[in-house]
């Protein structure tokens, strides 16, 4: 116990003597934490570009395009004349759409002709085509439904009636979780999980790499060459104590961007720890396997740097290949935002998150298992070596 405390406070020394761990495990999440919020901290994307060109300019056509300026995610640049390269003006504007009001369109209304209005949206991004498909689509409908009614208004027909005439039945459309499209809600929180994995994983990358590397760990660890997991929880225990510092920041993080917190508290107290372990354990394993720190930490990182997009997070995971499936499922970071999307964003109740922290359990279990038979297996090699 002696020797293990010793070590254990030589590993707390190493840790915070090492510059480049320290600005790596403390200031990187903090920094990445504040650029991210502040990044999305508008959560909606409001004044998207879009074109209009009103090829008809009268009252009605006018009436339209002052709808569409109405609305708050949309900023109306207005043209009279269609541009002579349409596509050019979409990429000097930075315009996420293009309405085209035909000529004739207020004469064609009211002879009932049905002029077409084309739309044309800028996908190029996919987010921002988004919010102004939505946006043009609201106000559209709305303009459309209000001159049909007055035209039935018109031809005699009372108000209420004209209505029913017009929308035979009526549909809601009622939101679920996170109401207003809250980008900051939705990815940073996310993002936040995300620069712990990475933070873990490259202080773990050097842990053992560094110790092989320069060849302290024969004269330090002999006393406890046949204690492979104490060792292991040696090399862990700093970065799980200063994980909950980094936690904790987090926590007051989403007080200062005003993000709502998780569902059951405890229950994601619970789901952290299996991740942070999870995560540790599989840093230990290849930090063992890879003696060589760089080398180390480079295979980490091809390893991380994938690991948000194939999650499930923003796109599903049945939608990926099988393969892309298994390695998403032996990475810590997919269970842990699966269960972190609905403790926060969907705010289920505790008992559908237990799969996943199931899940974290497993790959704690089997990281840790790995690692042992991988430091044995290194502890033998080494002390038999070195007599």
């Amino acid at each position: 116990m002696k020797e293990f405390l010793r070590l254990l406070k030589r590993e707390f020394k190493l840790f915070l003597g090492n510059s480049t761990l320290r600005s790596v495990f403390f200031l990187a999440p903090i920094l990445y934490a504040t650029l991210i919020g502040f990044v999305y901290r508008s959560g909606k994307v409001e004044n998207i570009p879009v074109i209009v060109i009103d090829k008809d300019d009268t009252p009605l056509s006018n009436q339209l395009a002052e709808m569409l300026g109405d609305n708050k995610s949309i900023k109306v640049v207005q043209y009279t004349q269609e541009p002579p390269n349409v596509n050019d003006e979409v990429i000097k504007k930075a315009a996420a759409a293009v309405v085209m009001i035909p000529s004739r369109f207020e004469a064609d209304v009211l002879q009932k002709k049905y002029p077409e209005v084309n739309v044309y949206v800028n996908t190029s991004n996919v987010l921002t085509a988004n919010f102004a498909s939505k946006a043009i689509q609201l106000t559209i409908g709305t303009f459309s439904a209000g001159v049909s009614i007055k035209g039935l208004q018109k031809m005699g027909m009372p108000a209420s009636k004209a209505a029913t005439q017009y929308e035979p039945f009526k549909t809601n459309y009622i939101t679920l979780f996170n109401t207003t499209s809250n980008y900051l809600i939705f990815m940073w929180p996310a993002m936040l999980a995300v620069v712990l994995q990475q933070v873990i994983l490259l202080a773990l990358a050097i842990s053992f790499a560094a110790e092989f590397q320069r060849g302290s760990f024969i004269p330090e660890y002999s006393g406890m060459r046949r204690w492979a997991f104490p060792i292991m929880l040696i090399k862990v225990l700093p970065i799980w104590t200063f994980s909950i510092l980094i936690v904790c920041i987090y926590y007051f993080m989403h007080i200062f961007f005003n993000v709502p917190l998780p569902e059951g508290i405890l229950s994601f107290i619970w789901l952290t720890a299996f991740f942070v372990g999870s995560v540790s354990f599989m840093g230990v394993f290849v930090s063992i396997l890879i003696p060589d720190a760089l080398k180390a930490t480079q295979v980490l990182m091809v390893i991380a740097s994938p690991a948000f997009i194939i999650s499930g997070f923003t796109w599903p995971l049945n939608a990926m290949p099988v393969f892309v499936q298994f390695l998403a499922n032996i990475i810590p970071l997919t269970p842990f935002l699966q269960a972190f999307k609905i403790l926060l964003i969907q705010k289920g109740s505790v008992e559908l998150i237990t799969p996943y922290i199931r899940h974290l359990g497993i790959l704690l279990v089997v990281y840790a298992l790995l690692g042992w038979i991988a430091l044995k297996i290194k502890l033998w090699f080494l002390f038999r070596n070195a007599k």
